[in-house]
């Protein structure tokens, strides 16, 4: 019974790592970027609710709401005052553009936050929890696990029912064809990061009730995403969440064996599928 708690608790934890890579997943699939501030954005947001619910005295659910428009217009205008400008067929522009992003937005919030850890109290919700037959589990994974479900079945909804998603799938495919069907491909690429940042919201405020952070833990949450978008398959919302389930489950079952193991466990399940399946668990169009 430990190991199924064990392993409940992994895949609970998936869902945060999905949070973190689904925003990181849908950029990718529609215009090939390669964003490596993906994981300074989300600590950035997680500051940002910090801020509006410190100075509001509001819960942070409802920090998350009032951050996600200002997180949606701040994509719109990175994307289209930005990164349209480094994308072409070198892959090395948007690279170096998105690293000095990450190290801005690192050196800015330590200037402006000090390195000192912060969390966003949820209150008892923290430490809620729920039995499913001799297994307790906590709300707040729960929560964060339909969190991730929810966001990519919308995404999903979005890309495949949408006028908007019809956009982002024809400029993916073929962005000069795209424009001469009237479709103007750099207002598509902003519209697609604008949602990310939605994302990013969503996996912000999960970061923050769930554990401390501070200016420089960016790069990490981004090598979790990174690895749930491999694992999952380039380009496949899905298999982000599939891809954030083994991480965690990796990660929770080696914490087990060895505490000192829990994040080498999660990066060896990587290799492992790297090893077995190169392109991913479910690649897209396969």
């Amino acid at each position: 019974m430990i190991w199924v708690d064990t392993i409940l608790q992994g895949v609970l934890l998936g869902g945060l790592y999905a949070l973190f890579a689904a925003g990181l997943s849908l950029v990718f699939g529609i215009m090939r970027l390669v964003n490596l501030a993906h994981g300074d954005l989300i600590v950035f947001g997680a500051y940002l609710i910090l801020v509006i619910v410190s100075a509001l005295g509001l819960h942070p659910v409802v920090g998350a709401l009032l951050a996600a428009p200002l997180m949606f217009c701040l994509g719109w205008v990175l994307q289209k005052a930005v990164l349209n400008r480094t994308l072409g067929d070198d892959i090395l522009p948007p690279l170096l553009v998105t690293f000095g992003l990450s190290i801005a937005i690192q050196n800015g919030l330590l200037e402006g936050f000090s390195a000192d850890s912060q969390r966003l109290s949820m209150g008892a919700l923290e430490t809620a929890s729920v039995a499913v037959g001799p297994v307790s589990l906590g709300v707040l994974p729960l929560l964060t696990f339909g969190s991730a479900v929810a966001v990519i079945v919308a995404l999903n909804q979005v890309m495949y029912r949408t006028a908007i998603g019809r956009a982002f799938r024809a400029t993916s495919d073929d962005p000069v064809t795209a424009s001469l069907m009237g479709i103007r491909p750099d207002r598509v690429f902003a519209t697609a990061t604008a949602l990310a940042m939605l994302v990013v919201t969503v996996a912000a405020l999960y970061l923050g009730t769930r554990a401390n952070f501070d200016p420089a833990i960016g790069p990490a949450r981004l090598i979790y995403a990174f690895e749930a978008v491999i694992i999952g398959g380039l380009g496949s919302l899905w298999g982000t969440l599939a891809g954030g389930i083994v991480i965690g489950v990796a990660q929770t079952v080696g914490a087990a064996i060895n505490p000192e193991w829990q994040i080498l466990a999660g990066h060896v399940a990587f290799l492992v599928v790297l090893l077995l399946r190169p392109r991913g668990l479910f690649p897209r169009g396969q």
